[in-house]
């Protein structure tokens, strides 16, 4: 049995994996059929845009409220740096704690002594991750959607490996995004939402910030 609660006690990122799980990445003339719709050019321009501030964010910090399905909440504190690198402290008395190291993504739970790791390649976590993000030519990409003052992109994962979605939502002023927010629904349908806020650059992140230890008390005591 696994000894993670979905989703009560995960971050949405740890449910993003769990609904994405990684399946081989097929090179450019396999495909398996196009999963976006046809965008016109008004999206393609908003993909684009989005594009191009993600890549901007090549090292930050804020606070993050979590939002569950079932409207219970966590907070704490993210770090992200790129390529493939984030960290999600949560406030105590929450034990758990995900980290990506550039190619594995661990949830540890303090508490119990455990890390579950995820393989990072695939997962939705490379809409943030990616050291050169083009959403233009990302089949995965399913809506733009455009409303007054925010923007937001959907990305699907529908294979028979898995499926769920996560939604990366903007401030848009007409001159500038912010990310605010992702919400992700995971294969059984549960949603679970993370608000951002205090985002601001942090160019000298601790590079031990990022590295996994394994908690396990088996392994510490055959050291």
């Amino acid at each position: 049995m696994r000894r993670l609660a979905f989703p009560s006690l995960l971050a949405a990122l740890a449910l993003a994996l769990a609904a994405f799980q990684p399946v081989r990445a097929a090179p450019a003339h396999e495909g398996a059929g196009p999963i976006a719709p046809r965008f016109s050019e008004t999206q393609r321009g908003d993909l684009k845009r989005i594009s191009a501030y993600l890549n901007t964010l090549q090292s930050i910090e804020g606070r993050f409220l979590q939002i569950a399905a079932d409207g219970r909440s966590e907070q704490g504190t993210f770090y992200l740096k790129k390529p493939g690198r984030m960290r999600f402290e949560y406030q105590k008395p929450n034990p758990n704690l995900i980290v990506a190291d550039g190619s594995t993504v661990a949830v540890q739970n303090g508490a119990l002594h455990t890390t579950d790791r995820y393989p990072l390649l695939n997962s939705p976590l490379r809409l943030l991750l990616a050291a050169n993000i083009d959403l233009t030519n990302d089949p995965r990409i399913a809506a733009v959607t455009h409303e007054q003052g925010a923007l937001s992109v959907t990305a699907r994962e529908n294979s028979a490996a898995a499926s769920g979605r996560i939604t990366l939502t903007f401030a848009d002023s007409g001159a500038t995004l912010e990310l605010r927010q992702w919400e992700v629904l995971d294969a059984q349908g549960s949603r679970t939402t993370v608000v951002l806020n205090g985002v601001h650059e942090a160019a000298d992140i601790p590079a031990r910030l990022f590295v996994i230890e394994d908690l396990s008390p088996f392994k510490k005591n055959a050291r």
